[in-house]
């Protein structure tokens, strides 16, 4: 449990285990405890990285911010970690709005990721109906100004992801203030943010496009299938719905290391 000064904030990261480092990029609510559970399946055989992203929990913020390139400075975050960290290039996995900061880290700062594991990451500017769902996601905004917290979460998870993952999300431990902050910076900010296809295209053979088998027919799913078609690479589909690392442990972790185990050697 260590912190690391970069530009505006201190962030808070755990590593462990041994072997080859994996840096785990959290989505909703920007905390390394999301992956709580998946760590023990992976730290045996890699050094696993977790980290509160800037804003949320234990990653203070330390002066102004950008909030105009909140998405950029994630993804430098993420490759301030990584060379703090490892020498050589990580492998990265990162889940809803933290596969969108992995996809983002991949296009700007190639040299510290060797393998990509973007996770369902909202990415609604592929889906023919994006518009669509931006507008939902903003009335979900509006809700939380005029309802609070609870009911804006409640239509958000109805809307958006499988049945399977409704119980779970409502009975997560809720953290009003990483909540407001993931509804006033992340919500109607991430997912209609560009996915920049010409810079990942001269690295597509290091991106595994991952999604929940449980999750099929839902946006993140479709957008992570749009990705994987713009970039030649099949989608690899894994147990669950949207957080199938938390209600799938065991045989999500057991399904995705053959997935990046060519770079663990």
């Amino acid at each position: 449990m260590s912190t690391l000064e970069a530009p505006g904030a201190r962030l808070y990261y755990e590593t462990h285990g041994s072997g080859p480092v994996m840096v785990l990029i959290t989505g909703a609510p920007g905390v390394a405890d999301v992956y709580r559970a998946l760590i023990p399946h992976l730290a045996p055989q890699h050094t696993v990285v977790v980290y509160d992203r800037r804003g949320f929990s234990r990653s203070h913020l330390d002066g102004p911010q950008d909030y105009d390139r909140r998405l950029e400075t994630d993804a430098d975050d993420a490759r301030r970690l990584i060379e703090h960290l490892s020498a050589d290039p990580v492998i990265v996995f990162g889940a809803s709005s933290g596969a969108t900061v992995a996809l983002e880290l991949l296009a700007r700062h190639p040299s510290v990721v060797r393998t990509l594991i973007p996770y369902e990451p909202p990415a609604l500017r592929l889906l023919p109906d994006g518009d669509k769902w931006a507008d939902v996601f903003s009335e979900v905004y509006d809700l939380y100004m005029r309802e609070g917290i609870e009911p804006a979460m409640k239509a958000f998870r109805e809307q958006t992801f499988a049945p399977s993952d409704h119980q779970h999300m409502a009975r997560a431990p809720r953290n009003d203030a990483n909540a407001a902050y993931w509804f006033e910076h992340e919500l109607r900010q991430y997912p209609p943010a560009p996915v920049d296809l010409a810079a990942l295209a001269p690295h597509a053979g290091r991106v595994i496009p991952a999604a929940g088998r449980r999750s099929q027919g839902r946006p993140c799913y479709e957008a992570t299938v749009e990705l994987g078609r713009h970039l030649a690479r099949d989608v690899v589909e894994l147990p669950g719905g949207h957080i199938g690392f938390i209600t799938d442990v065991p045989v999500f972790a057991t399904e995705l290391m053959p997935t990046f185990a060519h770079v663990a050697q």
